[in-house]
């Protein structure tokens, strides 16, 4: 089999000719700041195209995981908050901006004709090229606010959808046969209101005002169900959505009851055109177990291990009776960052053997790569995992 076909396969819920091998590289900053300092960190192009090089040089099975903002790409919309990248006669936005330190925060003010919303996203420049985003002040304050909000909020724009479709085609085209190409949606639909409301608020709202968070909900499955229908049409092989809001610590209970039958259905509306869902809680997440089993995502990742989170293959295959594929594999910061080469060894034969349990398993760091990531250690992973990746 091809690497496209393994990887596919598996997460089209069969057993593909060997376990899946990849690598999760963020495709911008971190890792790929690392193995392309040279690469300007907006030029995404040229950094996926790295990406797939670095991969497939080390006889990877190529992921690509493409992120949909440039400088004029709706990065805002995509990381959750309103989208202020898009106007009309009703949705007048200005921006100003504040520099603080290596943070630059934007700072937005929409002006609708029932009303002004404001919110602040910051981006915090790591290192060179290496950036964090984050909402800092959520536009949504009250009832008012999230009515304004669900009245008037405009979708992508055409020219950002066109966009996509080209760049996906440029990597698609560029990974051939090697492996696959997905997309980052805005959702889940709780990672995305998160973006919207303040987490203090967020994590009690399902409980002390049902109504109002029933309308959070719909807000947020009108703008996801959106921007996802672009990354669908866009022609990706598989969409990635974060689930990793909604943690293990809110417990099986309140998951099942407040914030299942919501993911079940986003789930369901991005798997119907045949694409597979990725769907990714880095965090806790063996508490959620069954009601991931009714989550109907064809894939879901990374159960990482403790102390980044609490993943155990060997309990998680005494749970599951091929409800979905397993993505997992190495902790990339305490083993692959800053592991030693047997460590490496020991790990990723360790996490293939026991990922050959699972009816579909593929094998991957369960994060991205961090940069100062030895590149010994990746070579070691990608080594081992291949030696060991027959069933």
């Amino acid at each position: 089999m091809t690497g496209r076909e393994r990887l596919l396969t598996a997460l089209s819920g069969n057993r593909p000719d060997r376990v899946p091998a990849t690598l999760f590289i963020q495709g911008q900053g971190h890792f790929a700041n690392q193995i392309m300092p040279d690469v300007d960190p907006w030029d995404l192009i040229r950094l996926q195209k790295g990406i797939v090089d670095f991969q497939r040089g080390l006889g990877m099975d190529v992921h690509v995981r493409m992120l949909f903002y440039n400088s004029d790409d709706p990065l805002f919309t995509f990381c959750g908050q309103l989208n202020t990248q898009t106007e009309t006669d009703e949705w007048r936005v200005k921006e100003t901006t504040e520099a603080k330190g290596n943070t630059t925060l934007y700072k937005h003010e929409i002006t609708t004709p029932e009303g002004v919303l404001k919110q602040t996203f910051s981006i915090n420049e790591l290192r060179d090229g290496t950036f964090m985003y984050a909402c800092t002040e959520k536009p949504i304050i009250s009832s008012d606010d999230l009515s304004i909000a669900m009245k008037y909020e405009p979708p992508i724009s055409d020219e950002a959808k066109e966009k996509m479709k080209r760049n996906v085609a440029i990597i698609k085209d560029y990974v051939g046969d090697d492996g696959i190409v997905s997309g980052w949606s805005n959702g889940g639909l709780f990672n995305n209101i998160s973006g919207l409301i303040d987490h203090t608020l967020l994590y009690s709202v399902f409980l002390i005002d049902p109504e109002y968070y029933q309308h959070l909900m719909q807000f947020a499955k009108k703008r996801v169900f959106s921007f996802t229908d672009a990354i669908l049409d866009s022609g990706v092989d598989a969409v990635c959505i974060g689930g990793n809001v909604a943690g293990g610590f809110l417990g099986e209970r309140f998951f099942e009851e407040y914030i299942l039958p919501y993911e079940k259905e986003y789930v369901d509306y991005t798997q119907r055109k045949g694409q597979p869902l990725v769907y990714h809680n880095c965090g806790e997440v063996m508490s959620l177990i069954e009601p991931y089993k009714k989550l109907g995502a064809k894939n879901i990742e990374p159960f990482s291990p403790a102390p980044l989170g609490d993943g155990d293959l060997v309990k998680l295959h005494e749970m599951l009776n091929g409800e979905f594929t397993v993505t997992s594999g190495l902790d990339q910061v305490n083993v692959i960052q800053k592991g030693t080469v047997d460590l490496v060894k020991e790990k990723t034969r360790e996490a293939i053997e026991r990922g050959k349990q699972f009816d579909r398993f593929i094998l991957q760091n369960v994060d991205f790569l961090e940069y100062g990531t030895p590149i010994e250690n990746v070579e070691a992973y990608a080594k081992t995992a291949l030696e060991n990746a027959a069933y």
